[in-house]
């Protein structure tokens, strides 16, 4: 079933990051919007009454401001995510508490600006081209697939790596699987899965080996903030909507740090 996913879903993601426009801005509003309904399941398991209402305005609307707007309205959607939230503590003290508050803007505010940064990365400089090996690709999608394919390459390698040669426990409190052998194969792996893609859109090397250490350091952290959440909601995937692969947030935990390092990188270095 994880392999058949996989097969389906690649062919899908490549059509629909290349292609960009809306309908990549619809599909990570989706991926968005599911993310959240399972950090809202994972919470109460914990007995924790997160708002979905707040959040799910919350993440439409951040979304809608990385797509659409500027810095100056995302600000104020997170203000008004963050009034509403102590605003409803204050009307329901009995049933939606301090505690409830607070994990209503934690998951709000940990999904919408991750998957943000997707659209800002996939939407920049729209009408750019880089001349590739491969063809044309708009700047946004060459450099998005930048931050997957070294997210990807980063996640495979530390599986491998750590699988094979793992002994030493990397941080056995939270995700008592992963090793400092593995996450020094992920290194590896998201540096070169970086460099490849760097050369097939005509990035300079040294660009491309910092981006890929940068990656391969943000890749796990992703990942074992999502396995610490779990480990707190006492639950063993995020969710189910990908036969094999778990949730929404299972799949993207990387990729929610990562993008947004190669977002900064590429606007504070490289420009476009």
């Amino acid at each position: 079933m994880r392999i058949l996913t996989a097969a389906i879903g690649i062919p899908i993601a490549i059509y629909i990051i290349n292609y960009g426009a809306w309908l990549f801005a619809a599909a990570v509003i989706l991926l968005a919007l599911l993310a959240w309904h399972e950090f809202y399941k994972m919470m109460q398991a914990k007995d924790i009454q997160v708002h979905c209402g707040i959040g799910l305005m919350g993440v439409i609307l951040v979304l809608g401001c990385a797509w659409l707007g500027n810095a100056q309205e995302l600000v104020m959607v997170i203000l008004l995510v963050v009034l509403a939230t102590i605003a409803k503590s204050v009307v329901s003290h009995a049933k939606f508490g301090m505690t409830d508050a607070a994990f209503t803007v934690l998951g709000t505010l940990y999904i919408s600006l991750p998957f943000a940064h997707l659209l800002l990365l996939r939407f920049a400089s729209p009408h750019e081209y880089i001349q590739t090996a491969l063809g044309a690709l708009s700047v946004g999608a060459a450099y998005l697939w930048l931050a997957f394919i070294g997210t990807w390459a980063s996640d495979t390698l530390a599986y491998f790596v750590g699988s094979t040669l793992g002994r030493h426990k990397l941080c056995p409190a939270i995700s008592p699987g992963k090793t400092y052998e593995g996450a020094i194969g992920g290194l590896i792996g998201s540096i070169a899965g970086v460099s490849i893609m760097g050369w097939v859109s005509g990035l300079p090397l040294v660009h491309t080996l910092l981006l890929g250490l940068l990656v391969g350091l943000a890749a796990p952290l992703g990942d074992l903030a999502e396995s610490a959440l779990k480990r707190f909601s006492g639950v063993k995937d995020s969710g189910n909507v990908l036969p094999g692969h778990g949730g929404v947030l299972d799949r993207f935990d990387a990729i929610m740090f990562t993008v947004p390092v190669v977002y900064y990188y590429i606007r504070t270095f490289v420009g476009y």
